[in-house]
């Protein structure tokens, strides 16, 4: 009965874009190492990247590592930098065309990455880049406004004035449409750089949960919630009843 009342009335978000908060919180509550938080959470994030395009959502974003996470201790970025070789490994090697037919991309800078990391994300990209269906996106070493500075810098070698569909062009998600809902959880309240640009419209819904607890059914409830919001976009209410 949830599913058929989110999608039968109401919006149903196209895009969805989660910062994965609370990985080492919860970790540190059990007396755990946060690498395994982190190891908790990767299960979770294939779990609820798999229910949300069983659901519809033709879009997923997903924040992974921002820039300013790079300042974290060694021993825990090597772990993390662990994490990710098993996650494009197996992303590439469970991919199909048939089945899947979903887009994978990465947003960043990831140059700052080690080397055999590149080369596993870009061989993805390579292998899902004709999918058009569904996408995952993975902001990884990603901050927003270097992302905004990144594509202002490269307007300004162009030497033209640009309009918001040309701007956009020069961003990450040049060709992914802008989030409708943003998910974070970790009982935080804020963007923390993420999707600054693309977030002009976007419904943020927060969860006190640490992420490796965010469940399929806490999902839902964010899609319940965003079935009761009215998307105006600057427009009176009466104008979008005459919809």
């Amino acid at each position: 009965m949830r599913e058929n009342k989110i999608t039968q009335g109401g919006n149903f978000p196209q895009h969805i874009a989660i910062i994965m908060d609370g990985n080492g919180r919860w970790a540190k509550r059990r007396l755990k190492p946060r690498l395994e938080g982190h190891k908790q959470g990767a299960k979770r994030m294939g779990a609820l990247i798999k229910h949300a395009f069983e659901r519809g959502v033709k879009h997923v974003t997903l924040f992974a590592l921002s820039t300013e996470n790079l300042k974290r201790p060694q021993e825990e970025l090597d772990g993390l930098f662990d994490l990710f070789r098993d996650f494009f490994r197996k992303y590439q090697e469970k991919t199909n065309e048939k089945e899947e037919n979903i887009r994978f991309r990465v947003l960043g800078d990831v140059t700052l990455l080690p080397a055999d990391i590149q080369e596993s994300i870009a061989a993805v990209e390579r292998k899902t880049l004709g999918f058009h269906e569904r996408s995952v996106n993975f902001a990884v070493c990603y901050g927003g406004r270097s992302e905004i500075l990144r594509a202002v810098n490269q307007a300004v070698r162009r030497g033209k004035t640009l309009t918001e569909e040309e701007f956009g062009e020069l961003l990450y998600t040049r060709d992914v449409p802008d989030p409708d809902l943003i998910i974070r959880t970790g009982d935080e309240v804020r963007l923390s750089n993420f999707l600054l640009y693309q977030a002009a419209y976007a419904e943020l819904y927060f969860s006190k949960k640490m992420f490796p607890d965010f469940s399929n059914q806490d999902l839902e409830r964010a899609l319940e919630w965003y079935a009761t919001r009215t998307r105006r976009f600057g427009k009176t209410d009466e104008q979008i009843k005459k919809k």
